[in-house]
């Protein structure tokens, strides 16, 4: 194996968020963790979308949603652009053969991405997937680029296996402490051990095999937890992500870094390590400056961006490491809550009166005296500079990078799936967008633009 060009074995989770042992919470995960002693672990990682197709799309592209096309979820009908854009195609330039295993969630068909193998699965979860994994390492000629995909820690969660978990779990800071939602963290826990043991499974399959010293490992996820205010949200919950990388070049010794990253750093990482040239399009910047000690930061300022998921929600953000800047486009002004999967910590906000609560259409947080984002400080005259400095930052990027919704809101594709932003739950009857137009912005009871 030519050490310049290391095996990749991009391990990735459903909605995880940031909640593994490693990063300190009480969700014991020992192989996650034993990943992170000896790899190196991104304390503050996160994903360019909190939706499960626009996040994972970004990560594979090199390009934020709204560049590659995936602005919504795949299975409810957005697809990619350009597929050659996905990075098993420069990959495939440097010799690397490539095998999909288990979730993907970037195409309704996986055939089309240009993996050179497609490993049929019975289903998603840990149990099937891991299995086949360490299977296919066993039988891989090098160098490889092997993307396994767990759906765990998807809703519907595992059932909790400890009365302890059930009692005492304590649910997200932004979550009020009650039964209900306790018993729901712990559901979550449980869910996150069956993760970590297929994760295990995998880990030891490649040392099994003899590839441990030649292959990079990343494991991440898609975005932030199944929880109301987290996933489909720009708070730092939403966007946050586990990043950890075990493997050559310099990606060892459980070291942490602070300094902010983001999952579009990843394409030009590999296509630096498998000696291909970056393509153009790629927004990212490799990690290894900031590995190999070059430089102490890769990125002043980050953004984030939703605009689909079971229904329009159109938001961007800029964080820099002490401010969030939230904007809301569109004309609905109160929180989507078919965007936030069904649970009872959902119902206990909704009983708490949560759907009728206005959301403001920017938001200012400081990250350093305000870290749950809870405080907006957007009309705080002190915070003005900062406000605008942030707003012009924003516009600019989206200027730059040619984000449609600075023209106005962004039409769903004929054929695609969408809920209306005051229905429940994504369960709640949907529209199928006719080729003349998006089902955005109608209220239940008004007819669904045609």
């Amino acid at each position: 194996m030519d050490p310049g060009r290391p095996n990749v074995l991009y391990i990735h989770s459903h909605d995880t968020g940031r909640y593994v042992q490693p990063y300190g919470y009480g969700v014991p995960t020992p192989n996650i963790q034993l990943l992170a002693d000896q790899g190196v672990l991104f304390r503050q990682a996160f994903c360019a979308a909190p939706t499960c197709s626009g996040s994972r799309a970004a990560l594979l592209t090199g390009e934020y949603p709204h560049d590659n096309g995936m602005m919504g979820l795949a299975h409810r009908g957005w697809q990619l652009n350009d597929p050659s854009h996905h990075l098993v195609h420069p990959l495939r330039g440097a010799g690397y053969r490539s095998i999909l295993i288990g979730e993907q969630h970037v195409s309704h068909d996986p055939g089309s991405l240009g993996y050179d193998e497609v490993i049929d699965v019975d289903s998603t979860t840990a149990q099937d997937v891991a299995p086949l994994a360490i299977e296919a390492l066993a039988d891989s000629s090098e160098p490889f680029f092997m993307s396994v995909g767990f759906f765990e820690t998807h809703r519907k969660f595992s059932v909790p296996t400890s009365v302890r978990d059930t009692l005492y779990s304590l649910p997200p800071p932004n979550i009020p402490d009650a039964p209900l939602t306790r018993e729901d963290m712990a559901a979550f826990k449980a869910s996150a051990r069956d993760l970590d043991q297929g994760i295990g499974a995998v880990l030891n399959g490649l040392h099994r095999a003899g590839l441990a010293e030649s292959t990079l490992v990343i494991c991440t996820t898609d975005h932030g937890l199944p929880f109301p205010g987290a996933k489909a949200s720009l708070f730092d919950r939403g966007l946050g992500v586990l990043m950890i990388i075990r493997g050559p070049a310099g990606f060892h010794g459980g070291r942490v870094f602070d300094s902010m990253v983001s999952q579009l750093d990843i394409y030009p990482t590999l296509c630096e390590l498998a000696g291909v040239e970056t393509p153009a399009w790629a927004r990212g910047t490799s990690l290894l400056p900031l590995v190999r000690g070059d430089v102490d930061r890769l990125h002043d300022a980050l953004y984030g961006e939703m605009t689909y998921h079971a229904a329009y929600q159109p938001l961007r953000s800029v964080r820099t490491p002490r401010w969030k800047y939230i904007r809301r486009f569109g004309d609905y002004d109160r929180p989507i809550l078919a965007n936030c999967d069904d649970s009872a910590s959902k119902q206990v906000l909704i009983d708490a009166g949560w759907g009728e609560r206005s959301v403001a259409r920017e938001r200012l947080f400081d990250l350093v005296s305000d870290p749950n984002e809870s405080n907006n400080l957007a009309s705080y005259p002190a915070c003005g500079q900062i406000l605008a400095d942030l707003r012009s930052r924003l516009d600019l990027w989206m200027e730059r990078t040619g984000d449609p919704l600075r023209h106005g809101d962004v039409p769903a594709p004929a054929g695609s799936i969408v809920n209306l932003p005051d229905q429940l739950s994504a369960d709640d009857p949907p529209t199928v967008v006719s080729a003349a137009g998006p089902a955005v912005g109608a209220r239940r009871g008004e007819p669904v633009p045609r």
